[in-house]
């Protein structure tokens, strides 16, 4: 049996230290000395002296008011008969647990138990045991100090282990000022009546240990299956860790090993174990499970069972027969359950997982409905016991909604545009780079998709852009309670790499679902004691406002928006429910070691966390979506059965007028002459006008400066944001990569650039470069043939390209002969009379023209079809998608073919479109669109007798999509 220091020295101390004389602590603190005999001092020390003798008075005064109805310490070992408490769900009908009030003690004496027992316990609950009289005076005055400076007079305790002897078998646990004065009394009672190892050994026997475990002796045969003489260092100090507060360390494993690490550890300092002993108890294994039968929601029960411990002390809950209504809806506690053991068990194998936990609030009452702290609570390979539910846990992408609300709070919108595009961020550790889960960039995206694809390095810019102290301070008005030691975190928060509980995780989410207003989750709804007398009941209240209602409205506008997360989930997916709108997001943390999913409905806010207890990865195609969605949907889908549908109040998305913020990469509308590459002017022909949308493709940073989004831009971004130049140098990066893959034919699309605006005009299309024409025959009025001769007379500086004859504007001839022409017209034009008009072009497009009237003098043959879409002189966009040419023609049951075709003006080269028998009165024909240009579109029909019979040709130019950002 391990004796720490020898029993000789062990005995000697506690026979050495035993005895407390008061007497020998009044001599002390009035001991006289030699001061200087000015008068000043005197009256100092007098006053002094005063004032101790007026407090002595006052102490004793009160020590004689609140010693008149004490009860007598000698009656420490009496007891009230105990009476279970009750705990049941909201209805009051369905008893979840009931904790047994038979106690459960075997007493011992210091001699049967190790040496090492009261020494831990000494060294977790009260280092001066055998210095002071019954009470800690430095203890007092330290937590005085703090509670003053807190404001909370009953914070911090300085209880000594003879005052919490007194509190634990005499006194209630009443947090009240006059009860630590009756305590008080009755520990200096306690003192001078029993010797210190009398009091040290009943503490030992009295004192809880947990459930109904009274006394080390018992906690030993219930945790460790063992007498307390036969327990190891680490299993002693394991349950001298527990008196503090059994509950909450039983419900926490990991806390107890904290606890009893730091026992043992100070257990060293203090010179009660060597250092071999200490390493060889840090390496065992201590952990203990407290036992439960007949218990319903066994980790929301032990919950609420702590929380009851913490207001009315162990005994109370213990033994003091407690009615306790709960805010649990048993109905929807077995559908939790149920969804979270079949698809464990339905996927667990598959994705390399063993433990779901589900937790869901009423976003209106904040009433705490479903807690499902593990697959199966009492499944010890699992760890069951855990409740992973009040277990911080990184919750992956399932944080980055509330740095997004963050960021809609400081003025951006969902429509704000982050470049997706690698990007390196300083750190204090070194150089962070971020990337997404598929390792692919975007380039520019809204703040909408960003999210709803769940991408990384646009929520990290978001982050930087609100600062990292913004965003947590921000989630700490959301009830976030793990995010106060902020040297430990940096950008990554906003992916989830800072702790979270679930608990606190589904508060946040339902502070959105309630539209700003935040609860905090309410387990206990009202508890009554033996009598029936109401101790405390659950009050509806309005709740605090932390978040605007449009800001909560705009992250749940994105968060249900099934069509902007379709690129990654597609539609209809498990983050949606059939029949009523639904907000989600999921969570999957590095290496898939936690896989979450978070979402809520008006009626209900929903967190789903599945993983290893244990910390250990899952399978590399596991996360938030394969292994916590199914949950989500099959609990929230059969927990609404019973609910009406209710819809989510609308967003108003701000319109800023800052581009960048409102969804629009900033940019400028111009008008390009393709010949020069300058800016078109009038002069300039529609052959060779391009519209080009020039965006201005630089990063945020170049349009707000972070500490006012909505303010004037930054007139020098780089020396204002340190960020920008890693920031811009990522867009040019990424913009450059794009071109090349485009240029190589591995992706389609237009070339992104920042456009350069020219500033000067078109200098080839001027005045001094437009040709000049005569028509020298016929002369104006003369009369033609079908056939005829034409003459005419042109010139210009770039020389004669082509000529076009036109009859009324249309297009019947184009020839690169500059002189004498014969030129046949086409049957469509009637006789009579009509404007001759021959146009020159040089090669550039520069045109001048030249009119005369003639009159026809030919035959009809027959009617013709028009083309009636597109029109004459008609721009046609290329948008990528076939052109519909559209023919009419109400006599076409005389016509047995149709023919379309179209002829380059430039090259003079002719296409043939589509040949079509039988025609209706209307014929469509689409059209692949041809490059850039001006173009003649030609229409023939022969008739069933044979003839031929041309339509009015119609001229078109094509134009491309006009580049954009």
């Amino acid at each position: 049996m391990h004796k720490g220091k020898s029993g000789q020295s062990w005995a000697s101390e506690r026979k050495k230290r035993k005895k407390f004389s008061f007497k020998k602590l009044l001599q002390s603190i009035t001991m006289k000395k030699k001061w200087d005999k000015k008068s000043i001092v005197k009256n100092v020390i007098l006053a002094g002296i005063a004032l101790f003798l007026l407090g002595t008075i006052v102490f004793l005064g009160m020590f004689a008011w609140y010693s008149r109805d004490l009860p007598d310490p000698g009656t420490l070992i009496l007891r009230e008969v105990p009476q279970s408490t009750k705990i049941y769900d909201k209805t009051g009908e369905h008893l979840l647990y009931e904790i047994s009030g038979d106690e459960k003690r075997t007493l011992v004496t210091l001699d049967e138990i190790p040496d090492f027992i009261p020494q831990a316990t000494i060294t977790a609950e009260d280092r001066k045991f055998y210095e002071h009289g019954g009470f800690d005076l430095k203890g007092i005055i330290r937590a005085v100090l703090v509670n003053v400076s807190t404001l909370n007079p009953t914070g911090q305790g300085a209880s000594t282990i003879t005052q919490q002897l007194v509190k634990n078998s005499i006194l209630t646990n009443e947090k009240t000022i006059s009860r630590k004065v009756k305590e008080l009394v009755l520990s200096i009672a306690l003192e001078r009546r029993y010797e210190k190892d009398e009091i040290l050994q009943m503490y030992l026997n009295e004192i809880p240990y947990g459930s109904t475990n009274y006394g080390i002796e018992s906690a030993a045969q219930a945790y460790f299956s063992k007498p307390a003489s036969d327990l190891t260092l680490a299993e002693g100090a394991t349950l001298a860790g527990l008196p503090k507060a059994p509950t909450t360390y039983l419900n926490n494993p990991e806390r107890l090993l904290e606890r009893r690490n730091w026992i043992l550890n100070d257990m060293k300092e203090l010179g009660y174990i060597g250092e071999e002993a200490l390493q060889e108890a840090l390496l065992e294994e201590t952990s203990i499970t407290p036992s439960a039968s007949g218990i319903n929601a066994p980790h929301f029960v032990f919950w609420v069972k702590e929380l009851l411990v913490e207001e009315y002390g162990e005994r109370a809950v213990e033994q003091g027969g407690l009615r306790v209504i709960t805010s649990l809806d048993f109905d929807k506690q077995q559908i939790a359950e149920e969804a979270v053991v079949s698809n464990v068990a339905a996927r667990g194998e598959t994705y390399g997982y063993n433990n779901t936990g589900l937790v869901s609030i009423d976003p209106k009452t904040g009433h705490v409905i479903a807690m499902v702290g593990s697959a199966d609570y009492f499944d010890e390979e699992i760890d069951g016991a855990v409740n992973t539910t009040l277990r911080p846990l990184q919750p992956g992408s399932s944080f980055k909604p509330i740095m997004y609300t963050a960021g809609f709070e400081a003025g951006y919108t969902p429509n704000t545009i982050l470049w997706d595009v690698n990007t390196t961020f300083p750190s204090s550790s070194g150089p962070y780079n971020p990337r997404n889960f598929d390792f692919k960039e975007r380039g520019p995206i809204t703040v909408r998709k960003a999210l709803q694809g769940s991408l990384n390095i646009p929520a990290v810019k978001m982050l930087y852009l609100i600062g990292v102290e913004n965003g947590l301070s921000f989630a700490e008005r959301l009830g976030y309670t793990t995010l106060t030691d902020r040297s430990r975190f940096g950008l990554a928060v906003v992916l989830g790499g800072a702790e979270v509980k679930p608990l606190e995780h589904t508060a946040a989410y339902a502070t959105f679902a309630a539209e700003g207003i935040y609860r905090e989750p309410v387990a206990i709804l009202k508890v009554e004691d033996s009598n029936g007398e109401v101790l405390q009941e659950w009050e509806e209240t309005e709740g605090e406002k932390v978040l605007e209602i449009n800001h909560a409205r705009m992250i749940t506008d994105v968060l249900s928006d099934d069509n902007a997360r379709a690129y990654i989930f597609g539609t209809g997916s498990n983050l949606t429910l059939p029949g009523r709108p639904a907000a989600a997001k999921t969570g999957t943390t590095n290496d898939a070691k936690d896989g979450w999913t978070v979402g809520y409905t008006p009626q209900l806010a929903t967190a789903v966390w599945a993983g290893n207890t244990d910390g250990s990865v899952m399978s590399s195609n596991s996360g938030g979506y394969t292994v916590a969605s199914p949950v989500w949907r099959e609990y929230m889908k059969k927990a609404h059965a019973d609910l009406p549908v209710e819809y989510f109040g609308s967003a108003t998305i701000p319109i800023t007028g800052k581009d960048i913020l409102d969804g629009i990469i900033p940019s400028q509308t111009i008008v390009i002459d393709t010949a020069s590459g300058k800016l078109a002017t009038d002069l300039t022909p529609e052959s060779y006008r391009e519209e080009k949308v020039c965006g201005e493709y630089h990063n945020i940073l170049s349009y707000v400066n972070t500490s006012d989004p909505l303010g004037a831009a930054p007139s020098n971004p780089e020396a204002v944001n340190s960020a920008w130049t890693n920031w811009e140098s990522a867009v040019e990066t990424w913009i450059t990569s794009q071109n090349e893959q485009i240029t190589a034919g591995e992706i389609e699309g237009t070339i992104i650039k920042n456009c350069e605006i020219p500033e000067e005009e078109d200098d080839v299309h001027v005045a001094a470069n437009i040709p000049t024409i005569k028509i020298k025959e016929p002369d104006n009025n003369n009369k033609i043939n079908r056939t005829f001769d034409l003459a005419v007379r042109a010139s210009s500086r770039r020389g004669i390209s082509r000529l076009e004859v036109l009859i009324d504007d249309r297009a019947v001839h184009t020839s690169t002969n500059r002189s004498d022409l014969t030129i046949t017209l086409p049957s469509w034009v009637e006789p009579g009379e009509h404007t001759l008009t021959v146009a020159a072009y040089d090669d550039v497009d520069n045109m001048a023209s030249d009119s005369v009237s003639v009159e026809v003098d030919t035959d009809v043959i027959s009617h013709s079809f028009s083309i009636t879409n597109p029109f004459n002189n008609q721009v046609i966009v290329n948008d990528g998608n076939p052109y519909t040419i559209v023919a009419e023609n109400s006599q076409a049951s005389d016509h047995r073919i149709v023919e379309l075709s179209y002829m380059n003006l430039q090259t003079q080269q002719v296409t043939f479109l589509q040949h079509i028998n039988n025609p209706g009165p209307v014929v469509s024909v689409p059209w692949t669109l041809p490059n850039a240009g001006g173009y003649l579109l030609f229409i023939r029909s022969t008739t069933k007798n044979g003839d031929q019979i041309d339509g009015q040709p119609v001229r078109v130019f094509v134009k491309n999509t006009p580049s954009s950002p």
